[in-house]
């Protein structure tokens, strides 16, 4: 099945970077597929690994282009704090630096120099579930403009905890002049709330807690629709099952 989706940035952006920013797959995949006439952009075949992406415009991945990302592999890294998900700024440790032999859980061999993007975020100051995958179908399921998974946090906070604020964070605020989607959150100890997000903007629940003054002391991802962070280990890795990969595409509706 094609993958499609429309920019909604600011400015132009090189298609391989957007692709590898939105986690569907590597700048070199993306370059790849667009030297084999695999990529579109309103329905014209994209030819110049250069082209940038206006706001507006309809990136399509064809039927081709899905099936290769889809012989990619995917890793579920329990992320610690101190780490960022994709490529690092000068002097940030990338969290595919875990990704090796003595940090493996089960069987599997690492990566290798193989890369393999974040699907989804998850900030330097966060930890918790974090996949990193080269399967496209993967990528579209988690993060896909049609993907009905949600992701569940645990996040102890500093402030006063009121009924108020909290009905606020469930619906009501607006992040960069648009609203965002109803959120469940609920206090499991004075200083404990637990959210689930149908979304994933940039540091979201820090930013929404911030509108409510209150402050993020520790922020843990535990789930991805139907997958679970478990017992795995902080700083630990392991394969995603066949299985669990069925689930996730299920999932995504």
């Amino acid at each position: 099945m094609a993958w499609t989706k429309t920019y909604d940035g600011v400015e132009p952006v090189r298609i391989n970077k957007w692709l590898g920013q939105s986690g569907v797959c590597s700048r070199r995949e993306a370059d790849a597929l667009i030297a084999d006439g695999l990529v579109s952009i309103d329905g014209e075949v994209v030819r110049d690994a250069g082209r940038k992406l206006e706001t507006g415009q309809t990136l399509t991945l064809n039927d081709r282009a899905t099936a290769a990302l889809a012989e990619g592999q995917t890793l579920v890294l329990h992320k610690p704090v101190g780490y960022v998900s994709g490529q690092p700024e000068p002097g940030k440790i990338p969290a595919a630096r875990l990704l090796n032999m003595a940090n493996r859980i089960g069987e599997g061999e690492p990566p290798g120099r193989a890369v393999l993007p974040p699907i989804g975020r998850l900030d330097e100051d966060s930890r918790g579930l974090l996949l990193l995958s080269s399967d496209g179908v993967v990528a579209k399921a988690v993060i896909g403009p049609q993907s009905d998974l949600d992701k569940e946090y645990l996040v102890r906070v500093g402030g006063q905890v009121t009924e108020g604020k909290l009905s606020k964070l469930r619906h009501g605020l607006e992040l960069d002049g648009r609203q965002l989607k109803p959120a469940r959150v609920t206090q499991m100890e004075p200083q404990r709330l637990r959210f689930v997000l149908k979304e994933g903007r940039n540091r979201q629940i820090r930013r929404m807690c911030e509108l409510v003054g209150l402050e993020v002391a520790d922020l843990l991802r535990i789930r991805i629709g139907p997958l679970n962070l478990g017992d795995l280990p902080e700083g630990r890795w392991r394969h995603l099952t066949p299985d669990e990969r069925d689930q996730l595409i299920k999932g995504a509706g």
